[in-house]
């Protein structure tokens, strides 16, 4: 039965009498007072004081009393509303009477989820700490509604909009201290010195306008923000903290995932003009694939993405792959831990993404004989580092044995970002057009679908837990096989007066058809190391493509680094006998 009341107050205040009827001073002479309460004679007038309710509910664990009450409510008939819901929150097993913060609880729920993975950890963490608690954080868990959660977003949506202007200022920052810079150079010696200060100017108001925040908070960040609020306010609904997951009922810009392109050549003609991708996630065309790999072969990393555009590891499982996870013998890769790093760049090992990421790959033939030979440099780089390291102990530390496929000289794995922005300087100097290193996956993806693979093969490939995620993704389709279909349906209309095919779409189809009849069944094992190494020898033998695709002369072996050179004498001495005796 509910058990509550309403009453009526105000705020009016009278001085505080002494037994004499005397006022009360305080400590700097002025007069003490006090509330009325509910003895103001004025709450008699309908439009003075607010209405309060008080509510009984069973005494607490340790027969602690529970009264809780509540004021500011405009009528009585509020007041009794609000503490009937009360009294059947209360009835429903919520815990009506917490003081507890939103602060407090996200604290506490951050630190109960022992279950999350460390980098989500560290996300969350950031979350609560910079996002949540300046905006929720002052409440009370039981006065959080959903109109509180849609605020902080409408203040994440208005800090947008001040960092596009300052996004804008600092362009046109840039733009006058080029300007500056271009005047003082230009000018006749000697220089005035006013086009000097000048310059000076203009660069000290760009490295202030570069200060600012500029990076915008996109929709996908906005979606993590409330993917992470709504997981920690759905414990709080099973804990019987609050009625409901308020987060649930917030509208945020609409988010979806950046479209897969592929290089066209219209595209990459669009994009010299004018420096713009068509889309974040972009995709090389096998042509364009292979005019990496041949300018990459003198890289440290090369053998690193070589696997990447073939057998589509992440870029934590490629940098994270042990030695005691690749079998020599069969040809496999156990793709079973990665390294991850944060914003710190703090670097740590970890398990795979999810149950499907761990997964076995089996390595094409290339890939096989360039990792055979990679394990014999490894060891001469071991050996060397070790020389080194008696000769001057001062100048090198002692050889790291990390275990990892891929090391650098002294044996310790390199960390991810720096596999990234090698990446990206390497990308910059061979004049290819822009990916992202993730975005070797989704060549993988289209390669395997342009060989004819299924996709749910492409799907075990990638470690990808949903077969549309692997369909909407991951498989661009490449600009041949769009145009087939174009042509499938004219092709099956006979037509008197039609158009003929293209003579070179002919031959083309001609082609295709003999090379289709002619393919043996794709690499059910690994070959000898032999054969291996000799199409290895013939991929890194290949001239290299030029820009508009024409081959050049191959590298002259003088200009071959002297590390690429132990590399190249290796990859020839690999004996051909099998991967047991080639280790």
């Amino acid at each position: 039965m509910f058990d509550g009341s309403t009453y009526k107050r105000c705020k009016c205040t009278e001085p505080k009498l002494d037994d004499d009827g005397q006022p009360i001073f305080d400590g700097n002479g002025r007069p003490k007072t006090r509330e009325l309460g509910s003895g103001c004679p004025l709450l008699k007038k309908r439009e003075h004081g607010t209405w309060y309710y008080y509510v009984k509910l069973p005494d607490g664990p340790g027969g602690k009393r529970r009264r809780p009450r509540k004021g500011g409510f405009l009528t009585q008939a509020k007041a009794k509303e609000a503490a009937q819901k009360l009294w059947d929150d209360a009835q429903g097993g919520i815990d009506v009477d917490t003081k507890e913060t939103v602060a407090q609880y996200l604290d506490r729920w951050h630190g109960k989820r022992v279950d999350l993975k460390r980098r989500t950890r560290v996300d969350y963490r950031d979350f609560i700490d910079r996002i949540f608690k300046p905006a929720l954080g002052h409440l009370a868990m039981r006065e959080l509604r959903d109109r509180h959660v849609q605020e902080m977003f409408q203040q994440i949506w208005a800090f947008n909009e001040v960092k596009k202007a300052n996004r804008e200022a600092a362009e046109l920052a840039r733009l006058e201290c080029e300007a500056a810079h271009q005047a003082w150079k230009q000018a006749p010696r000697p220089r005035p010195p006013e086009l000097l200060q000048a310059w000076r100017q203009a660069r000290d108001a760009l490295k202030q306008a570069r200060t600012k925040p500029r990076q915008n908070t996109g929709p996908g960040s906005q979606k993590k923000y409330l993917d992470c609020l709504s997981a920690a306010l759905g414990d709080a609904v099973t804990e019987k903290l609050i009625t409901q997951n308020w987060a649930k009922l917030v509208v945020l810009p609409k988010y979806e995932r950046p479209e897969a392109l592929v290089w066209t050549d219209e595209r990459v003609a669009r994009w010299r003009e004018t420096g713009e991708k068509p889309s974040p996630v972009m995709v090389w065309t096998p042509e364009q694939t292979g005019q990496f790999l041949d300018a990459a072969v003198g890289h440290p990393l090369y053998i690193m993405w070589h696997l990447m555009v073939y057998r589509a590891p992440r870029r934590g499982e490629a940098t994270g792959l042990p030695w005691a996870e690749l079998d020599m013998t069969k040809g496999v890769a156990h793709l079973t831990e990665q390294l991850v790093t944060d914003s710190s760049h703090a670097m740590w090992e970890d398990t795979p993404k999810s149950r499907s990421g761990r997964r076995t790959v089996t390595l094409d033939y290339a890939t096989f004989s360039l990792l055979t030979a990679w394990r014999d440099v490894q060891r001469a780089q071991r050996i060397e580092w070790e020389e080194k390291c008696r000769n001057a102990p001062d100048k090198y530390g002692p050889y790291v044995d990390s275990g990892y496929v891929f090391t650098q000289p002294d044996g310790r794995p390199h960390h991810p970002k720096h596999v990234s922005q090698a990446f990206g300087r390497f990308i910059k100097r061979t004049g290819l057009p822009p990916i992202r290193l993730h975005d070797l996956r989704h060549c993988a993806a289209s390669l395997s679908l342009a060989a004819g693979l299924s996709m749910k093969a492409i799907q075990a490939l990638l470690g990808h837990s949903s077969y549309q995620l692997t369909a909407d993704t991951y498989t661009s389709l490449l600009p041949q096989f769009e145009q087939a279909e174009a042509n499938a349906p004219v092709d099956l209309v006979p037509r008197r007066n039609g158009i003929d095919k293209p003579d070179e779409q002919q031959e083309s189809s001609a082609e295709e058809s003999a090379s289709t009849a002619a393919a043996t069944p794709a690499s059910t094992s690994i070959p000898s190391a032999g054969s291996a190494v000799t199409a290895s020898r013939a991929e890194e033998a290949t001239p290299a493509r030029a820009e508009g695709g024409k081959p050049q002369d191959p590298l002259p072996t003088a200009h071959v680094p002297a590390k690429q050179k132990r590399h190249l004498r290796l990859l020839s001495s690999v004996p051909p006998k099998g991967a047991p005796d080639a280790a």
